[in-house]
């Protein structure tokens, strides 16, 4: 069964573009390492919650929006072993350092998890 890697990260608002570009760039290396999907999605409409939200959340500040991102695996047996591999390149190959690479967004207050479907309904 498939598996889901998902993640909500502030942006700042100027750095849309730049958001954009830089997923182009770095998600096409989870389709080469067995994805078969991924999506960024730029937030429209992120209710302010009375008790707890997506804002909150990830420490979203004024002037940022909040992203909701997911990485589609074949199974989490695929997403685990690729990952790993994935990571392990990550940590000798300049192109994902942040010194060299910055990426336009905090990445600490990105928050993350992995997932198994337990519903699907459609595609």
């Amino acid at each position: 069964m498939a598996y889901v890697d998902g993640f909500v990260i502030p942006v700042p608002l100027a750095n849309k573009d730049k958001f954009i570009a830089h997923a182009r760039e770095f998600d096409a290396y989870f389709i080469e390492y067995g994805a078969t999907r991924v999506w960024e999605c730029w937030g429209d409409d992120v209710p302010h919650g009375k008790q707890t939200d997506f804002h909150r959340a990830v420490e979203a500040k004024e002037g940022e929006a909040v992203c909701f991102s997911w990485i589609e695996w074949p199974d989490k047996e695929t997403r685990d072993r690729q990952m790993g591999l994935l990571m392990e390149l990550m940590k000798n190959d300049p192109r994902f350092d942040p010194q060299n690479n910055p990426p336009p967004f905090d990445g600490a207050r990105m928050i993350f998890g992995g997932f198994q479907p337990v519903v699907v309904v459609g595609e």
